[in-house]
């Protein structure tokens, strides 16, 4: 017997496996971290009152988007500990971790991708304070010993490889405290896939205009810390390495004098902050290291200068605003040892900001590039030869 009814059970069959296989996409992806801000990474979604014992936050999940373990406790900004006032990075809100404490957030990821976390950290006490960062099975110990600025906080980046598809950020505080009350504030966590870029035929450097870099705040003033000790492979500034004892600062145009583009590199402490790249060479060719340096408009003390190496050459280059109000341009010519060459830059003093004489500032580079010698020759020549031409043409005008 026909009825109509067949056809129209297989067209709702077809539409509701469609519709099945689209949720189940959705769901599968829902949970991909985006750039930006982890959800409650500022923590402003505070727990709710009944999981709260004065500050101490009880329960595990009830910090929402996070799982906490030991004593954390939710921080106000303006909130007194003692004498002292307790300064919350961004926003009104912080968690604190007290000793062997952690918080953490499961994320899902590419696995294989590079990532780089930014967040905000200040101290509470005056002894020794540490911050263990992990996306297991990578980890990394900051040292908030150092302030780099005069606002009591700072914020970092720090990079990581996806070593599978589902993870979780940790932050824990490893517990050296005498005092179990102190301990770091966290705040601001975000996350960003970093991009990692090639050379080209043209510059032998790889993000040399540091336009690739970790995810940084639009209303953050100071910049991004990029923590010394870092592994290029996953460094939260591609290619690049900070291999001293201080941070470096990863600075942005609108808040900074940037020579070129959006991004540049603020050289910290002296020697005690510097900043690596090894480039592939062919031994015995000459090449040449150029880079711009400027003042990074943050009122800092002069004189400004670094000292720039490539492979067994080097040269202090000094800041002159007689001469520029933005920035200078620096060659360093050198003939590669090895099929490999290893550039660095380092600023020769130890400079503070004018406003307070306390928070770290020093010379901003940019625009790094290594380029064959005979280029620049051949560059070099070409304009000489139309500079000539151009005044033999006018000359001719001149006297006819």
């Amino acid at each position: 017997m026909e009825t109509g009814f067949k056809p129209f059970s297989f067209t709702w069959a077809f539409c509701l496996l469609g519709m099945s296989m689209l949720w189940t996409a959705q769901k599968s992806f829902a949970n991909v971290v985006n750039d930006g801000l982890l959800p409650n990474g500022d923590f402003e979604a505070s727990p709710e009152a009944t999981s709260l014992n004065g500050t101490v936050i009880s329960g595990d999940t009830s910090l929402p988007s996070w799982k906490t373990k030991g004593m954390v406790e939710y921080i106000r900004a303006g909130q007194a500990q003692g004498p002292m006032v307790l300064v919350v990075p961004q926003g009104k809100h912080a968690a604190r971790l007290g000793n062997d404490a952690q918080i953490s957030q499961e994320i899902e990821l590419e696995k294989g991708s590079v990532y780089s976390l930014t967040f905000s950290a200040a101290r509470t006490c005056a002894q020794l304070e540490s911050l263990n960062v992990s996306v297991p099975p990578a980890a990394g110990t900051l040292d908030l010993q150092t302030l780099y600025n005069s606002e009591g906080w700072d914020s970092y980046a720090w990079g990581f490889r996806a070593d599978a598809d589902k993870s979780e950020v940790v932050f824990l505080n490893p517990g050296l405290e005498d005092d179990p009350t102190c301990g770091p504030l966290i705040d601001a966590v975000a996350i960003k896939k970093t991009p990692q870029p090639d050379h080209s035929d043209e510059n032998l450097v790889t993000n040399g205009d540091f336009e690739e870099g970790p995810y940084m705040f639009s209303k953050s003033s100071l910049g991004v810390l990029l923590p010394p000790n870092l592994d290029a492979a996953t460094s939260p500034l591609p290619s690049w390495t900070v291999e001293s004892s201080k941070a470096v600062r990863y600075v942005d145009s609108s808040h900074f004098d940037v020579p070129e583009g959006k991004r540049a590199l603020q050289l910290l402490s002296g020697n005690e902050g510097s900043v690596s790249q090894t480039i592939k060479t062919v031994t015995g060719k000459s090449y040449t290291l150029r880079f711009l340096l400027g003042d990074g408009g943050d009122g800092c003390h002069k004189p400004l200068a670094v000292m720039a190496f490539a492979g067994d050459r080097s040269r202090a280059a000094n800041y002159s605003s007689e001469i520029s109000d933005s920035y200078q341009e620096f060659n360093l010519t050198f003939t590669a040892k090895s099929e490999s060459t290893r550039i660095v830059f380092y600023s020769l003093y130890y400079n503070t900001r004018t406003v307070d004489n306390s928070s770290l500032c020093g010379p901003v580079i940019d625009d790094v590039k290594v380029i064959d010698s005979e280029e620049v020759s051949e560059g070099s020549a070409v304009r000489l030869s139309g500079s000539l031409v151009f005044s033999a043409l006018l000359i001719t005008f001149v006297f006819v």
